[in-house]
């Protein structure tokens, strides 16, 4: 008795003389998976050896992780949505994205993909922190320090980075008051990268000339909190060095 035929001649019969373009194209496919995971598994490592190298070990692979997590945080609030998006891809020494189809896509729900990157890092950075209350250990401080600070830097609304991104959902009165929430919390808190965020939000109000048919405040409430979050945490948590 002769063996069944393979599927994929299956369907290749089944669709007559396009059958072996069909069946290329999903051959094609599933390499080009493979292809990006493996761009995500070979940039990660390699992110993780410029801070190995820069920092030792130990805070080295955590701070990647921690990179890992916030890029995570976009890319698992894209997929739940069904929207279609890639793997992070990382640059050593610089960060990381996800590559996703915005186009299309509503303002607020744009700006909440954005803010879920560093929602995720206020949770690892909490993580870190719960650790370092209950081992002592400065690398976790270290670490959720590191975590906070980096994300709160990305909230800066310029450019491409996320808060920039989040900030196109907003009305010009909207961004005027989370000017005026960033330099209370760095009147409150002491840090200075509010201050940053601060003229990030004076560009957006008096610079950018894109303003939102239908601006979302749930996107101001949510940039608020996130910032509010992550100024506690490094208020609380002691900006200790890696190798401390």
């Amino acid at each position: 008795m002769q063996p069944p035929p393979p599927s994929d001649n299956k369907w290749a019969q089944k669709l007559g003389p396009v059958g072996p373009i069909a069946v290329l194209l999903a051959k094609s496919k599933m390499l080009l998976a493979a292809i990006f995971k493996l761009k995500f598994l070979l940039s990660f490592v390699a992110f993780i050896g410029i801070y190995w190298a820069a920092y030792g070990m130990m805070f080295g692979v955590g701070f990647a992780l921690l990179i890992l997590i916030h890029e995570m945080g976009h890319f698992i609030d894209i997929k739940r949505r069904g929207l279609p998006a890639e793997m992070p891809v990382f640059l050593p020494g610089l960060g990381a994205y996800v590559r996703w189809q915005a186009l299309g896509v509503p303002l607020e729900t744009r700006a909440a993909i954005s803010l879920a990157g560093p929602l995720a890092g206020f949770f690892s950075a909490l993580a870190c922190a719960l650790l370092w209350w209950q081992t002592g250990n400065p690398l976790w401080a270290a670490l959720a320090h590191a975590a906070a600070l980096l994300n709160l830097l990305n909230l800066i609304p310029v450019w491409v980075l996320d808060g920039g991104q989040a900030a196109l959902a907003l009305s010009k009165t909207e961004r005027i008051l989370l000017l005026t929430g960033c330099l209370a919390l760095w009147l409150l808190l002491g840090e200075n990268m509010f201050f940053l965020v601060a003229l990030g939000f004076g560009y957006q109000v008096f610079f950018a000339g894109h303003l939102p048919s239908r601006p979302s405040r749930a996107t101001m409430v949510y940039f608020a909190l996130v910032l509010t979050a992550l100024g506690i945490m490094i208020r609380v948590i002691p900006g200790v060095g890696p190798g401390n």
